[in-house]
């Protein structure tokens, strides 16, 4: 969430940057200021209290030893009135501090600079473009019928054992799936990130860390037995690692990738674009993370979409990068940039990947923080993308790679899946 002092100095700055993301922040931000007042001045009666409460200590047992009782038993009763009315302070001063923590979880990230104005994904920015387009026919075949002609996924079977959005993987298809996990993680590795296995579930502190909640409950599934949450990404388990934690200057930058299925309720998905691959509620993907100091982490940023776009180049896949606008980032993203890659026979593109750099604003909800060579303490700035989502992928290399004889597996797969080509 936004620190209290970044509203605290300029409020109309942060109003003015919200409204990027299509967000009228004024009202929430009349009323943390409000109530930041009414906090401070219960804050500071309560520290005259106290210290009146320890001055009267003081004077009792100089009153005692001097047997002085008359006046012990004065400013004794004094104590009793202070503490009186102290209790009712102090529980006025925790709601305060309640209500105030309750409307800064409602405040989205500011957009950095870089965010182009725009309200939908009609505004959203194509800032590169590559890859080779193929030269399919007309009556290319979209992957999930190359899906059923190969025997590759069971969309029918998963509906029966699960329900819509759960596909089974079979043969090839499960094989394809496995090398794609594998290669994703190897280059992340030679990347210089350390790979990690984390639990596919989180508590509702981790949902809170990395901002899924309070705004994203409804399409994360809910363990409600044990108060748990499937994971919707890696980042959530993975960022929150450093949930709590002071991390000294000389060990930043922290790089960890993380293979994990992901589950999303996809509430109000409907129509064409959902069929097959396209969107699923559960799914598997490798994600990447980075912890940074604040100076260092949009060149961090520009590494983490080069890795993308690598991955994408290696596959041979035609791709586009998007600098979303404000309205179509996260509540909690600075700035986000999505790669998409051509889907020949469907003729559209397809989301693969988001890569985001949220700056201090998940790192102050996690207290992650670095001590400097000073011994100062910072907060951190946090960066996550998808290094790949699978599924949209899959449904790419399939339509992309289909010819007379099968589906050409791309060389760099090949070490993985063991076989040149499905047929």
């Amino acid at each position: 969430m936004l620190t209290l002092q970044v509203i605290k100095d300029n409020p109309e700055f942060v109003i003015e940057r919200l409204a990027v993301k299509g967000f009228d922040a004024r009202p929430v931000i009349t009323e943390i200021l409000e109530i930041d007042a009414e906090r401070r001045r219960l804050q500071a009666k309560c520290d005259s209290d106290a210290n009146q409460l320890k001055q009267l200590a003081a004077s009792i047992a100089i009153h005692m030893k001097k047997g002085e009782k008359e006046e012990a038993e004065k400013a004794k009763a004094e104590v009793a009135a202070i503490k009186g009315g102290t209790k009712g302070l102090q529980d006025r001063l925790a709601e305060c501090q309640q209500k105030q923590t309750e409307l800064l979880l409602t405040v989205p990230n500011m957009p950095c600079d870089a965010v182009p104005h725009g309200l939908t994904a009609d505004d959203n920015v194509v800032e590169k473009t590559g890859g080779p387009m193929p030269d399919l026919p007309e009556d290319a075949l979209p992957h999930w019928e190359l899906a059923k002609k190969y025997n590759l996924i069971d969309f029918e079977l998963g509906v029966k054992v699960t329900g819509a959005g759960f596909p089974f993987y079979i043969g090839k298809g499960a094989r394809m799936q496995r090398a794609l996990i594998q290669f994703f993680l190897d280059s992340a590795s030679e990347a210089g990130y350390t790979e990690v296995e984390p639990p596919f579930v989180v508590n509702a502190a981790s949902g809170y860390g990395t901002g899924q909640l309070p705004d994203k409950e409804g399409q994360m599934y809910h363990v409600t037995v044990d108060d748990l949450y499937l994971i919707p990404t890696a980042e959530v388990p993975v960022t929150n690692m450093y949930r709590d934690v002071i991390i000294p200057e000389a060990e930043l930058p922290k790089r960890n990738c993380a293979y994990s299925p992901c589950w999303r309720r996809e509430a109000g998905s409907y129509g064409k674009d959902v069929r097959g691959l396209n969107r699923l509620h559960q799914f598997d993907k490798v994600e990447i993370v980075r912890i940074e100091k604040p100076e260092n982490s949009y060149a961090a940023l520009e590494e983490m979409k080069d890795h993308v776009q690598g991955l994408l180049e290696k596959l041979g896949l035609p791709w586009h990068i998007l600098r979303l606008c404000g309205g179509d980032m996260s509540f909690t993203s600075a700035i986000t940039f999505d790669f998409e890659v051509w889907s020949a026979a469907q003729k559209r593109w397809l989301e693969v990947s988001s890569v985001s750099n949220f700056e201090t604003y998940q790192a102050n909800r996690l207290k992650c923080r670095y001590r400097d060579a000073s011994k100062k303490i910072h907060l951190c700035h946090t960066l996550n993308g998808s290094a790949l989502a699978l599924p949209r992928i899959m449904a790419a290399l399939l339509e992309n790679n289909q010819t007379p004889d099968g589906i050409v597996v791309p060389e760099c797969l090949r070490k993985y899946t063991g076989f040149d080509i499905i047929d």
